[in-house]
């Protein structure tokens, strides 16, 4: 029995969730008491399989098939069945992607188990994990207790686990060739989903101001705005924000918007609620002003400024200008 984590690829490139939803597995491995592996599925996937196995894993599976060279649901969901039904994992994981909200789900019920998607966070109860979920767009945490016999299904949020916590180490690497036939693959490779064009990728940010409803005037976004100039940043918003239009909602930060794990995450004028949390909480490091002593995002913030953000970001703007001369 394992923890088996299927990593995504693209055209020969991984998908940056993949190392987050590794890094979640052998966090989730070493909790169960059990080792985890690794699979990538593909055609020519050798070199992918061996920058795996440069990971603290027990192995990676590299799954080959000239009929996974360009991605379908029946071709993807017959290769990794196969595998599972070979190595018989406890749990599978997968990072919550376009392309694994179309197949994960026909392959959890090929065991008859269901896909427990969009995990946030998960705990050990008795030996066996309860995963948490968001429910009605982040107004309700719901817990997922699986029970009976496995394989168990679960795709993980993006930022909800962090790459940087990925331990490495050395494996080997074993070629799968499944027994795919042509005929039963009904669909056309088509190419590849791809959200429309944004104008900024908050994804990509290392540092980002995000501000909240305590700026009060859509005039006032300015006083923030300068800071993130000062810092090299890119400025974000919570839903009110956005929702007014003070700014564009490729701006948003939170469970309707991105969900983003930046070096550095500045909540300024943030309350933090848990729709907004979720968005952000992968930050490395999370700093927070609000004048509120007891707003909830001081309980995930690594700093906190307790203050009327009018004067406190002004007076950071000004030391951040001379510390840069």
């Amino acid at each position: 029995m394992s923890v088996l984590v299927i990593l995504e690829q693209q055209g020969g490139k991984w998908h940056r969730m993949s190392w987050e939803t590794l890094a979640a597995g052998q966090q989730f491995a070493s909790a169960m008491g059990q080792p985890v592996e690794a699979a990538v599925a593909g055609h020519s996937v050798g070199a992918l399989a061996a920058e795996a196995a440069s990971k603290k894993v027990a192995k990676v599976y590299a799954i080959e098939h000239e009929l996974l060279k360009d991605y379908t649901a029946d071709a993807y969901t017959a290769a990794i069945e196969a595998l599972i039904r070979k190595i018989n994992p406890a749990l599978v994981l997968f990072p919550h992607t376009y392309q694994v909200r179309d197949f994960a789900p026909k392959l959890a019920t090929r065991f008859s188990q269901v896909l427990v998607s969009d995990v946030i966070s998960v705990r050990m109860e008795a030996g066996s994990p309860v995963f948490v979920r968001l429910l009605f767009q982040g107004k309700l945490n719901g817990d997922v207790r699986v029970s009976g016999p496995g394989p168990h299904f679960a795709s993980l949020q993006a930022g909800a686990w962090r790459a940087d916590q990925l331990e490495s180490g050395s494996s080997a690497v074993e070629t799968f060739t499944p027994s795919l036939d042509a005929s039963r693959i009904r669909q056309k490779p088509e190419a590849p989903f791809r959200e429309s064009a944004r104008a900024v990728d908050l994804t990509a940010a290392e540092i980002i101001v995000s501000v909240g409803r305590g700026i009060k005037e859509k005039e006032n976004i300015s006083v923030v705005a300068e800071l993130a100039n000062a810092l090299g940043a890119e400025l974000a918003a919570s839903r009110p924000i956005c929702d007014a239009g003070w700014l564009p909602m490729e701006r948003q930060v939170g469970s309707s918007g991105q969900t983003v794990a930046p070096k550095v995450y500045l909540a300024v004028g943030i309350s933090g609620a848990i729709q907004h949390l979720v968005g952000m909480k992968g930050a490395k490091t999370i700093v927070a002003i609000n004048k509120d002593a007891n707003a909830p995002i001081f309980e995930v913030a690594d700093y906190g400024i307790v203050g009327d953000l009018f004067e406190v970001v002004p007076a950071l703007v000004a030391e951040v200008k001379k510390v840069k001369g």
